[in-house]
């Protein structure tokens, strides 16, 4: 019998531009572990905490790993707890998907003490349990990308139908963390609830190009359709550095800039070869407006959440 399991989890990159709680994509060079230990008394309870962070609440309604392992467990009918021990590799309040990281790992690891584990794609709900801590209703783009890997699209939410779409190769996200920091729940209530007809036509012309683009690897397609045009005007004002970096990145041979989820950090796409040259003059723009910044680069087709080694105890 599995009585410790460990799991890993990428950042993730909502909204992708044009796909507002529509697309997500995986960003896998930072990644969230979450180490479960099987336990005889019910329910679950914080371990150790360690990596970017210095804390994490201890209540399951305030923890995002905490309520995603517990929902996971009661759906099961587990006849154990378990104790989670949390290394966080993705920072929270980043546009990150720190939140939703925490939760996908913490669903995979837990499944893995199952008697009867779940199909990966399977643990998507649970997973979203421990996201709506962070945010109530959860939305879908960092953790459906955080557990699938790549670029995903939610197809359809009342008959659940989550997708991969294919990217191609050769091109890079790059994202650039400045030293701030935007709530995700304040930054959705910012949003307008009525949006006028031009302007959806217009969103909906730009998510349609990016996503014909990345499924025909037509680079033209994805640089048009790479705009959001919906959410950045309107949360424009909670990064004022923002259209300088956007201009820098665009003017250095990015594809597309934009917010990485409700940020404030930004990201980019760029075909390899331009990556540096984007990447450097991002975190020069950050600069030149006075904020200090961090920048990661990864693979557009980044993996997904998986079990990682663990020492293992039978009994």
């Amino acid at each position: 019998m599995r009585t410790i399991a460990s799991a890993s989890a990428p950042a993730s990159i909502g909204n992708v531009g044009p796909g507002f709680d529509i697309l997500g994509q995986a960003f896998d060079a930072l990644k969230d572990r979450v180490t479960v230990h099987r336990e005889d008394a019910p329910g679950v309870r914080l371990g150790k905490v360690t990596g970017c962070v210095p804390g994490l609440p201890a209540e399951p309604h305030r923890n995002t790993a905490l309520a995603a392992a517990l929902a996971l467990l009661e759906s099961q009918k587990a006849p154990f707890g378990v104790r989670l021990d949390v290394d966080k590799g993705v920072p929270v309040s980043a546009g990150m998907g720190g939140s939703a990281a925490s939760a996908v790992a913490a669903v995979v690891a837990v499944n893995a003490l199952l008697d009867k584990p779940l199909a990966h794609g399977a643990l998507l709900p649970f997973a979203m349990e421990g996201e709506r801590v962070s945010s109530d209703p959860p939305p879908w783009d960092n953790v459906m990308a955080s557990l699938l890997g790549g670029l995903v699209i939610a197809a359809r939410l009342d008959a659940a139908h989550v997708q991969q779409i294919p990217a191609p190769e050769g091109l890079v996200s790059i994202v650039v963390h400045p030293d701030a920091e935007i709530e995700t729940r304040a930054a959705r209530g910012i949003l307008k609830p009525t949006i006028p007809m031009e302007t959806v036509v217009e969103h909906s012309r730009r998510l349609a190009a990016f996503v014909a683009g990345c499924a025909a690897s037509d680079l033209k397609l994805i640089r048009d359709g790479l705009d959001d045009v919906l959410v950045e005007p309107q949360r424009r004002f909670l990064l004022p550095a923002l259209p300088a970096v956007k201009a820098a990145a665009l003017g250095a041979g990015a594809l597309g800039c934009s917010f990485s989820g409700s940020g404030p950090s930004i990201f980019a796409w760029a075909v390899e070869a331009d990556a540096d040259a984007v990447e450097k003059a991002m975190v020069k723009a950050f600069k030149a407006e006075g904020l200090k910044s961090r920048s990661y680069r990864a693979a557009i087709r980044s993996q997904g959440a998986r079990l990682e080694p663990a020492m293992e105890t039978v009994a």
